[in-house]
This record gives structure tokens, C-alpha cells and sequence, in this order.
């Protein structure tokens, strides 16, 4: 049964790692082959394998198909549909998702998210009929960081928009839900009351951005957002109450204690369930927990690990996309973990040994999966759950639910909420004292052989203690905090223009040094700094920038440096516009001609003195690696490049960044004809509404026999200066459920 289980699985979360999707045909010839094999014992288990596979894989061409049409990536049309989710109110504008779209000229994904600025206030369950300009779904890709077109893939969103007008059809039968939420953002709660609708709801949006630093780095979201993990504690407590009851002789003796403590647990699951709209979270925690419960009053003698495989493949049966989402791994090998630790030890420890071991060895068996995902690892994490999680479980999250409950009696909700938001305070003032002794920690990405052997040390870590050979789990886990990375051979330079959206971020390393040169643009609400520069730094094992280069003062060049500058050390700070940035930078005016060599590679700045607007007045970064050139050309325009030429500085090179992404003011002739480069590395914004690159630039590379890498076809762009030997984009890593144009 178990091994029945865990091939079905297999197949199932293969899905996972697949670069394609096999063709139909192939589908149902794997499938079919995979049923007839169920009727030979020893090849049931490969069958199972291969039903799984090819269930997951028409659930994931199913969402491919239900995808934006190509033809219509970027046109404005108008719509029907119902608002399903609770609005996201970011300043100006509001972000939802519309469902049981109508189009009567086009056929359309069930689902969109959009955004409107400047709009009316929207509630969920409403009809509106909207003009929106849709996108397919699209998102930056780089090593490290968010994945958005697997977030959506997994969300069943087939598109995103701007609504640019509408009007309301239908309003809200009944939105009670959103009802609820603006009663919690309207009570005076200490300022947690975004707090407060994450705990009752499980919508985090209204969280503010320091609340957000402060769970993430103390490793403590899960209990204030993710509303599975508020589902076990609720059905915990119920649990352990009626068991309680029973122990003290307080419980109706006529009624058996245990199927009543299990179906009163799941009943309050439930109706947790149903309050907080009954996400993917949430159905995985309910799934989980019925079958936790139905496990302890019937099925105990079957062991722990059954009912874990149960879940886990009725879950991803339901929907096997889930497992490109970091939280289905997370959940799972959570439990997995309690299961190894808790499951087969002799005697029983002692509630005070048990809670503190399950916290500390919660933390090293994660810790694989946090690596494999890319996801920072709270050092305080430990000691901040430890006490977080009674206080929530014990204190707040019933007197939040209490209190949301007694919201129509006058006063005595809105009492009980202060008092929510007081011991929140509390808590809070704590966590972020922790967070401030022990930030979050992101590690290098590690190779595969390296991670295998961290995995093989938590093993070792949750065996009991006493076997032979667990002390060695020590050095393996270690290795996670001092790995052998490989580092660049000295007189080369590993270039990495990160694919930032509609700005530039390119950061080059030698052997012991690391420039970044600009930061990536920042928008109300979208940090690049913040969310991409700064993770991919830290995941390139970069922990000082020697020099941030900011080429000019435009947000999208240098909106993100403040960010680097909080996450990273940073020696030294220039710009082409130093007095116009931001004043924390305390950034130096970038001077022409200075030279500088950093493990046998070159760095040359150059900057036009008579530039009078802030594109021309970009400060250009020149570097050589064994005779291999780049020129990184920020903002200039031709009368910038004009006066580069005519400066006498050696252009001969062999890459060119863009100059402007590829605006038709920039990537004249004449610099073209100075540098005769081998190709230009593009960082621009897939479909921004500047036209970049232009029509003109390309055809002039294309004359001048240049390869054209682009950002926003190809991902992040990779060149190893000093080797020859050509550029690389992360999209050549192929996903199924990434878009390859």
C-alpha cells in the first residue's frame, strides 16, 4: 500500500521538473500503458508512476490552454466577470481577481488579475463589466527570486490586466467576507489591524511592508498568513479541550470523547475553512487534517506514515500544479519532519523537552527544502517560534476569532480586538528585537551533489539519539554555511545583467571583488532592488559590493539602490548624477578616466561633462577581461555617444549594453562603427509602452552582424568575459509552464 502510495506520488509531482509537456497522444499512450501495467504485481508500482505522470501533465496542459491567446497579449477589450477575491488595496489602486469571465467576441481564461488605479471601490462577489488591457502571463526570470508565470500557472490565472474603465453589473449578494474585513481594518487595534484580517480571513495584503520584514525574518509567516497553519492550530485547541474534559471527568459520560473531539475538531476546521474562503491552503490543511483525525480514531495500528502519503496524493490528485508552489513543499515536509522526529522514539519526553527539540529540529529539516527553493532562512527562526506559536495558538488567535464573532454586540468586539492588537504589539516588539540580533539568512545556491549531501545530514540530524553515525550529520549541514563554491578564475569576469522589467541591473565579479552597476527600478509597491537585485546578489554568494555604479539619477536605474545599500555592506558609492540621489547613498560624482584593476580585469568610467539632461549624463562603465570587452552604456544618447567617440578612449570591444534599452535615440552608427562589437545584451521590460527596442536599432544591429540578447525574451543574460565564448539567458533553462517568446 505504502509503496502504491508513494510511486502515485511520484508521477504526480514529477510534473514539478518537466521542461515540456509530452503531446496529447503521448498522454493517453502513457496512461494506457500505465493501467495495464496494474495488473502485473511487480510492475504495479511503475504504472502508477506513469498514471500520475500523465494525470499531472493534462491537468498542466489544461492550464496552458486556458492561458491569454497570443493575438490577444496587449489588446484592450471589454468583459464580464465577478470579482473572487477579496481586493488588494495598494495607495491608489486595487488589485483582484475576476472569474466566470464573458467575452462575447473572444474566448478568454476563467480567471484574470487585475489591477485598477484610480478606480472605485470593489468588493468580492460583485459583477463589473471592465475595458482592461490583457497580458499574458509574464515574469522576470532570474537565478534566484519569485516565479511569478509558475505562481499564476498554479493559481489557474490565465492572464493579467489594467482596467482602464468599467462599470458595476451586479452588486455583492451578501459579501460578507468582505463585509468582515472592513469591520477588522476599521477597529482600533493597536495598528496590527491588517494583522488582525491575515489572522481571521487569511488575507495578508493589508500587512504593512515593516510587519512583512519582520515575520519573514523571524520565520514566523506562517502564523500570521498562511491559514493552513491556522486551521491545525484552531482543531488543536478543540481538540485538546474536549480530551480535556474527558481527562478531568467534565465530559457527558454517554458521549464516547474521541469521535466527538475528532469531529468537533474538523467541524471547526471547517468553518475556519469556509471563513477564510477556502484557498489552496486551506484545503490542503483540511484535506490533511481529516485525515489526521480519521487516522487516530480508526486507523492507528496502521502506523503514522499512511496517512501522510493519503493526503499527500489526494492533494495533488485534486491538483497536481500545486507542487510548484514553495508552500505545498513546505507543508509537507513539515509534518514529515514531526512524524521522524516524534514517531518511534522510546518513552515519552517530557511537554517542555518535546516542544523545544520539535522547534530546533523543525529548523535543520527544513532547511533542505529552503535551499532547494531558493527561500531565506530565519536564524532566530527557532527561538522567535517557540515563543510565537503558544502566544498565537493560546492567546490570539481565539481572542481574534472571539472577537470578530462579537463584532455585532456594541463595544465588546471591538474591545476584545484592542486587546488582540495589544498582545500583538507585544509580540511584535519581540519579534523584531530577534529579527535585529539574527537577520534572515539567504545562502549561495549550492550544485546538486552539495545539496544531496546537506539532505544526508539533517537524516542524520532527526534520527534518535544514540544510533551510530548521527554526529556526522554536523559537517554536512555545515556545508551549507561554508560550501566550496567555485569562484571566477582570476583574470576573467562573470557578467550578469538580471532581468529587472523596464530598468538595468548588471553586476560583474572577478575573483575577489564584485561591482554592481545600477539597481533596478523601484515603482510604488515594486522594489527590483528589494525583490530581485538584492536575492540574486545573495544567492551569488555575494556578501560586499566593492563599488555600486549607479549611471544616473532615473528611477528605473537607480530606484532599487537603497535597498542593496540596506541588505549588503557597500564600499563605495559613484553615480553620474550623485547629488540627485537618494541622500542615504552618500554617493561620489563619477569621474572620467579613472582606472582601476581588480584580479587581472580592467575598469575604465567615462562620463560627458557637457551633458545637460540626465540620460546623456549616464556614467559609462568600460571593462576588459584577457582582451574581451564590455561597455556598459546606461541612459546615453547619440550626442552622449557622439562625444564617448570623439573622447579617444579605446572602444574596440566585443558586447554592448544597450544604451537607453534600445531607444531609437541611442546605438548610433558611429558608436557601432567605433566599437564593432560582437552583440548587444537588451534590459528592458517585456511589452513596456516606450516601444524599446526600436525597430531601427535592431535592423542596425542586424546590419552590423550583431547577436541581439534581450532581457525580456531571454531572462537574465550570463557572459563570462575573458573565455569568448558567448552569452546565456536563464529562459534556456526550460520550463513547461514558461513563455518562450
Amino acid at each position: 500500500m505504502r509503496i502504491a502510495l508513494l510511486a502515485l506520488a511520484i508521477g504526480l509531482v514529477a510534473l514539478r521538473f518537466m521542461p515540456l509537456l509530452p503531446p496529447t497522444p503521448w498522454l493517453a499512450a502513457m496512461a494506457a500503458f500505465g493501467l495495464a501495467c496494474l495488473g502485473w504485481r511487480r510492475a504495479r508500482a511503475p504504472g502508477l508512476v506513469l498514471v500520475g505522470l500523465a494525470w499531472a501533465c493534462l491537468h498542466g496542459q489544461w492550464a496552458l490552454d486556458d492561458r491569454l491567446a497570443p493575438e490577444l497579449d496587449g489588446r484592450t477589450l471589454w468583459l464580464e466577470g465577478r470579482v473572487g477575491s477579496l481586493p488588494d488595496n495598494q495607495g491608489q489602486s486595487v488589485r483582484f481577481e475576476l472569474t466566470d469571465i464573458e467575452s462575447a467576441r473572444y474566448s478568454l481564461p476563467r480567471t484574470v488579475r487585475l489591477s485598477w488605479f484610480n478606480g472605485p471601490a470593489v468588493s468580492r462577489g460583485e459583477r463589473w463589466r471592465v475595458a482592461v488591457t490583457l497580458k499574458r502571463p509574464r515574469g522576470v526570470v532570474n537565478p534566484a527570486g519569485m516565479d511569478i508565470e509558475a505562481w499564476m500557472l498554479a493559481r489557474g490565472i490565465g492572464a493579467s490586466g489594467s482596467v482602464k474603465d468599467g462599470q458595476l453589473l451586479v452588486a455583492a449578494p451578501g459579501s460578507w467576507r468582505d463585509t468582515l474585513r472592513q469591520r477588522l481594518l476599521a477597529v482600533d487595534a493597536q495598528g496590527y489591524q491588517g494583522v488582525l484580517v491575515a489572522l481571521v480571513l487569511g488575507d495578508g495584503s493589508a500587512i504593512n511592508r515593516d510587519q512583512w520584514a519582520v515575520l519573514q525574518a523571524t520565520g514566523t509567516v506562517h502564523l500570521m498568513v498562511i491559514s493552513g497553519t491556522h486551521i491545525g492550530l484552531l482543531a488543536g485547541l478543540v481538540y485538546g479541550l474536549v480530551a480535556g474534559l474527558a481527562r478531568w471527568g467534565a465530559w457527558p459520560a454517554r458521549l464516547p470523547w474521541l469521535p466527538w473531539a475528532c469531529g468537533l475538531a474538523f467541524g471547526a476546521a471547517l468553518g475556519y475553512g469556509a471563513l477564510a474562503g477556502f484557498g489552496v491552503p486551506v484545503q490542503r490543511a483540511c484535506i490533511m487534517l481529516g485525515l489526521v483525525l480519521l487516522w487516530r480514531l480508526r486507523f492507528r495500528h496502521l502506523g503514522v506514515g499512511l496517512p501522510w502519503l493519503v493526503a499527500l496524493n489526494a492533494v495533488l490528485l485534486v491538483n497536481p500544479l500545486v507542487s510548484l508552489l514553495p508552500g505545498f513543499w513546505l507543508s509537507f515536509a513539515a509534518v514529515a519532519v514531526l512524524m521522524l522526529v516524534f514517531a518511534g522514539r522510546l518513552g515519552a519526553w517530557r511537554w517542555w523537552r518535546g516542544w523545544t527539540r520539535a522547534q530546533w529540529l523543525m529548523a535543520v529539516g527544513l532547511l533542505p527544502v529552503l535551499l532547494a527553493l531558493g527561500l531565506p532562512i530565519s536564524v532566530s527562526g527557532p527561538l522567535a517560534n517557540l515563543l510565537a506559536v503558544p502566544w498565537v495558538s493560546i492567546a490570539v488567535l481565539p481572542a481574534a476569532l472571539l472577537g470578530a464573532a462579537l463584532l455585532p454586540i456594541p463595544w465588546v468586539g471591538e474591545a476584545l480586538l484592542w486587546l488582540v492588537g495589544g498582545l500583538l504589539a507585544w509580540l511584535f516588539e519581540a519579534l523584531t528585537w530577534l529579527s535585529l540580533q539574527a537577520p534572515a539568512w539567504v545562502p549561495p545556491r549550492l550544485p546538486l551533489w552539495l545539496g544531496l549531501l546537506v539532505l544526508a545530514g539533517t537524516l542524520l540530524l532527526l534520527l534518535p539519539a544514540g544510533l551510530p553515525m548521527r554526529p556526522l550529520g554536523w559537517p554536512l549541514v555545515l556545508l551549507a554555511a561554508w560550501p566550496p563554491l567555485s569562484t571566477v578564475p582570476h583574470g576573467q569576469a562573470q557578467v550578469t545583467q538580471l532581468d529587472v522589467g523596464q530598468g538595468l541591473a548588471a553586476v560583474v565579479r572577478t575573483r575577489h571583488h564584485t561591482v554592481l552597476y545600477d539597481a533596478g527600478p523601484r515603482t510604488p509597491g515594486q522594489d527590483a532592488g528589494e525583490r530581485v537585485v538584492l536575492p540574486n546578489l545573495l544567492a551569488m554568494g555575494v556578501r560586499r559590493l566593492d563599488l555600486m555604479l549607479i549611471s544616473h539619477a532615473h528611477q528605473d536605474h537607480a530606484g532599487g539602490a537603497p535597498a542593496v545599500q540596506r541588505g549588503l555592506p557597500v564600499a563605495a558609492v559613484w553615480g553620474g548624477e550623485a547629488d540627485q540621489l537618494a541622500p542615504g547613498l552618500q554617493a561620489s560624482q563619477c569621474e572620467s578616466g579613472r582606472q582601476w584593476h581588480w584580479d587581472g580585469v580592467s575598469f575604465t568610467v567615462w562620463r560627458w561633462a557637457a551633458a545637460r539632461d540626465s540620460n546623456p549624463s549616464s556614467c559609462v562603465l568600460l571593462v576588459e577581461a584577457q582582451g574581451e570587452r564590455l561597455l556598459l552604456g546606461g541612459d546615453i544618447d547619440a550626442a552622449a555617444e557622439r562625444a564617448l567617440v570623439a573622447s579617444g578612449l579605446d572602444l574596440r570591444g566585443h558586447w554592448l549594453q544597450s544604451p537607453h534599452h534600445g531607444s531609437r535615440t541611442s546605438s548610433s552608427q558611429r558608436l557601432l562603427d567605433a566599437m564593432a562589437p560582437r552583440g548587444a545584451l537588451i534590459s528592458r521590460g517585456h511589452g513596456n509602452a516606450f516601444g524599446h527596442p526600436h525597430a531601427q536599432v535592431l535592423q542596425r544591429y542586424q546590419a552590423n552582424g550583431m547577436e541581439v540578447h534581450d532581457n525580456a525574451l531571454h531572462g537574465a543574460l550570463h557572459l563570462r568575459l575573458g573565455r569568448f565564448d558567448g552569452v546565456r539567458g536563464e529562459r534556456q533553462q526550460r520550463r513547461f509552464w514558461r513563455d518562450p517568446t
